[in-house]
């Protein structure tokens, strides 16, 4: 908490820290994300304001990087700032921030068409949200991947912590495999250099499994509206959402694409020429019963902190069908590495999203960068590749 600097395990600030703007009607809750936010030393709430007008008044005359922006606000609310915010600054990070309802999922998706690079479902009052130990680090790993991706493609440093070069070496040495490291991105055009391509099978894929995070939504449209309806392959999509979330998904995808696509449910028989989109909340996996593949939900614990995951259907597509064609797009993290891995082991391909059109190059950059891609691609040239290799 702020005040406790003199403490002996406390952070020493950092030296050009994340610069943050809060927009939500609620005083309390801007305390709230202020106390989450700035326990960390990378990050500085530069300004704190009530309704989306005074975000735009207060964004002209400010050095604003990210912003969380709510939904519901009195005077301007957040969906009609949004696009004016980005008039002032096409380059501010806009994080929009709602409770989980169906007409604010419905908002949040159409707030990504628009131009914000992710949501944030805020629990519904003020001590679910002191006593949920997910949000308050879920609300800073965004803000922190954010600040990251916007200077990095500025070409600006990342945060410095006062203590120099070497605290922060030994910061990184000691991160735990897989941490999100917003904080210290890479240096540019290093992620590249590590990727070694594979040798694409040649064979004809039996199944397309899809896995995306921050920033999905609008690369599945791309994709899937790209990919032409020749292809026969069912196709099962996992992206990280909650509930009500992925309900508003599916429809979204079925009227943006032209595929249908429906939120999978437990006992479904999986179709050729058919989307299924894992629901909130829930592993989405695939089993074989004689001839059909039937679609199994389950609430067992999270894998790389998401349920659902990745990992898990992709290891259940290749247990169920052999041959795998997996695409990883954005997101952060790693989900899909292990379960990319292993559909390369059955002899399928893996395609990934490059990190120029990444939202967050993670989950791909993950994939990428563990040799197990066949091709590594902007995300407009993602549906022809997937077409060509799902022929085989």
């Amino acid at each position: 908490m702020r005040g406790q600097s003199t403490s002996a395990e406390a952070k020493p600030r950092s030296t050009d820290p994340y610069r943050v703007m809060l927009v939500d009607d609620s005083a309390v809750i801007r305390g709230l994300f202020t106390r989450f936010l700035e326990a960390d030393p990378d990050v500085k709430i530069v300004a704190s304001v009530g309704d989306g007008q005074r975000a735009i008044d207060t964004l002209k005359n400010s050095d604003v990087e990210i912003i969380v922006l709510d939904i519901e606000m009195p005077r301007m609310d957040g969906i009609t700032a949004l696009p004016e915010l980005l008039k002032v600054d096409p380059s501010v990070q806009v994080v929009m921030a709602s409770t989980l309802t169906a007409r604010n999922a419905e908002v949040s998706l159409r707030a990504l068409s628009l131009g914000a690079k992710d949501y944030l479902t805020k629990p519904s009052s003020t001590s679910e949200m002191t006593g949920a130990a997910d949000f308050p680090s879920d609300l800073l790993s965004k803000v922190k991947a954010f600040g990251a991706q916007r200077r990095r493609k500025s070409g600006a440093r990342a945060p410095v912590a006062v203590s120099g070069a070497a605290a922060r070496a030994a910061a990184l040495k000691n991160a735990p495999a897989g941490a999100p490291r917003a904080a210290a991105p890479p240096a540019r055009g290093a992620a590249r250099n590590d990727i070694t391509l594979r040798k694409p099978s040649g064979r004809r894929a039996d199944v397309i499994g899809i896995g995306s995070s921050t920033g999905g939504p609008q690369a599945l449209f791309r994709v899937l509206t790209d990919l032409p309806k020749t292809v026969k392959q069912p196709i099962l999509v996992t992206q990280h959402m909650p509930p009500t979330f992925t309900t508003i998904l599916a429809e979204h995808i079925t009227k943006t694409s032209g595929w249908v696509c429906s939120e999978a449910k437990s006992g479904d028989v999986v179709a050729p020429g058919r989307i299924y989109l894992a629901p909130g909340g829930y592993h989405m996996t695939v089993k074989a019963e004689g001839a059909e593949k039937v679609i199994v939900l389950n609430q067992e614990p999270p894998e790389n902190f998401c349920r659902p995951a990745v990992d898990p259907m992709m290891r259940s597509l290749v247990k169920a069908y052999g041959r795998v064609l997996a695409v990883i797009l954005t997101g952060m993290g790693h989900d899909g590495r292990e379960g990319c891995r292993a559909v390369v082991e059955a002899g399928g391909d893996i395609v990934a999203q490059d990190e120029q059109s990444s939202v967050v190059w993670g989950m791909p950059g993950a994939v990428a960068q563990a040799g197990l891609c066949c091709e590594v691609l902007p995300v407009s040239e993602i549906g022809a590749s997937v077409n060509r290799l799902a022929r085989g």
